[in-house]
């Protein structure tokens, strides 16, 4: 070990002692860059130092502070691997398979039309709106709905015709044309 240290020039050697002051440093700059995976800031940490030992000879150790260099660097390299992990895709998938992928819909739109159709529905009468909430939204056959509510079938069927007019003419007056088509 003693005939190592002895081998390096004493460039190297205060280069080495430089960033052995900052390791701890650079260390905390490069967890607040990748966040708490630990393989993945000693990687950065690790090639940061390295390539400082590498250009030992080349860089300007004493009038300039060092650890802005070795910041510098470890972010270079973060931003190197995102870019490198963006680009990959999986093996076994094409850009076809991606392009196919059906998206689920926005909850939000999804809230403002329930509450679209719910202030539509308040606006008919309690029998119409009964009668298609029943027919239309619980999915229960005109005969059974003529029975709970002892009227004929014929006044069920009436009762869903103009109610479900009277809703999509009041969301085609609302703007919400597409929806009550």
């Amino acid at each position: 070990m003693r005939s190592v240290i002895n081998d390096i020039s004493p460039g190297r050697l205060h280069a080495i002692e430089l960033c052995l002051a900052e390791r701890d440093s650079l260390r905390r700059y490069v967890k607040s860059l990748v966040g708490w995976d630990a393989f993945a800031v000693e990687d950065v940490v690790q090639e940061t130092l390295l390539r400082a030992w590498q250009q030992a000879e080349t860089l300007d150790w004493e009038s300039r502070p060092i650890r802005m260099w070795l910041f510098r660097v470890a972010r270079n390299l973060v931003v190197d691997q995102h870019r490198r992990a963006q680009r990959t895709v999986p093996s076994g998938l094409s850009q076809a398979d991606f392009e196919t992928t059906i998206s689920a819909p926005d909850p939000a739109d999804e809230i403002t039309d329930r509450r679209v159709l719910v202030d539509a529905l308040r606006r008919l009468s309690p029998a119409h709106r009964e009668v298609v909430i029943r027919v239309h939204l619980c999915g229960q056959p005109g005969e059974d709905v003529a029975m709970a509510l002892d009227v004929p079938i014929g006044t069920v069927k009436s009762r869903t015709h103009t109610a479900v007019r009277a809703l999509r003419a009041d969301l085609l007056r609302r703007g919400w044309g597409e929806a009550a088509a």
